[in-house]
């Protein structure tokens, strides 16, 4: 008798908080909402925060969870997990961690290795409290250093990577400074109110033009009628036997 082995479970969580404080959530949640709003239109390119990774089938060990991962090549939708093997064995070309006091060196050499070996493709971390971003790109298990990030641009991405005195900001390729929610729903907020006051405009201006028409068809009318009393006089004289060319 054949005896079948348990299946192999993936757990869907690490039971590792997604961020340590407030200014490490922000930025992950700033970045991944961003990118896939920078995407939004593209069904092909899959972003997540903080979902674990599974990178070979059969090791449910093996695993990590990016703050922020971007994957080409793969359909937008939930998931639990990437289970690379279950997902046409694409690894996510871009990846993102943004650093909290409680990260340890050792966890992120790990970290770097471990993208380095599973294929990604760029690597970017950024230490909000340092003020510092550092990043990697290369293809295959080669990540080389990116020697000046100020102004990098991410070959994946399109987006461009600014450090001023003190944060980072990161433009897309239309040149749109990436947003935080709240920002994003001010503006909403804004191109709401422009849209309704051109709607305002407009309608006012239809009511103007309504309000000519409506003067021009008075005119129209007062020349009729001023026509008609012409000719009704015309008729009288003639029938009178006066000529109104003599007048």
């Amino acid at each position: 008798m054949v005896q079948q082995l348990p299946a192999i479970i993936y757990p869907d969580s690490d039971g590792q908080p997604m961020a340590d404080n407030t200014k490490q959530f922000r930025w992950i949640v700033v970045i991944k909402e961003n990118i896939e709003l920078l995407f939004a239109t593209n069904p092909d390119v899959f972003v997540a925060g903080d979902l674990l990774w599974y990178p070979v089938e059969g090791k449910n060990q093996l695993r990590q969870a990016p703050d922020v991962m971007v994957v080409f090549g793969r359909s937008k939708g939930d998931r639990g997990s990437y289970k690379q093997w279950e997902e046409g064995n694409i690894p996510p070309q871009v990846v993102f961690e943004i650093l909290s006091p409680g990260n340890r060196l050792k966890a992120m050499a790990q970290k770097f290795q471990f993208y380095k070996r599973y294929g990604v493709e760029e690597y970017y971390v950024y230490d909000p409290d340092g003020m510092e971003l550092i990043g990697w790109w290369g293809s295959g298990e080669e990540l080389e250093a990116i020697e000046e990030m100020n102004g990098w641009v991410s070959p994946h991405l399109g987006v461009r990577f600014q450090l001023t005195s003190d944060t980072m900001e990161i433009f897309s390729p239309s040149g749109e400074r990436f947003l935080t929610y709240v920002e994003l729903a001010q503006r909403a907020e804004q191109e709401r109110q422009r849209a309704e006051q051109e709607r305002q405009r407009a309608e006012q201006e239809c009511q103007r033009a309504e309000q000519e028409r409506q003067r021009a068809d008075e005119a129209l009318t007062q020349l009729e009628q001023e026509k008609q009393r012409y000719q009704a006089l015309e008729a009288l004289l003639r029938e009178r036997g006066i000529d109104p060319e003599q007048l």
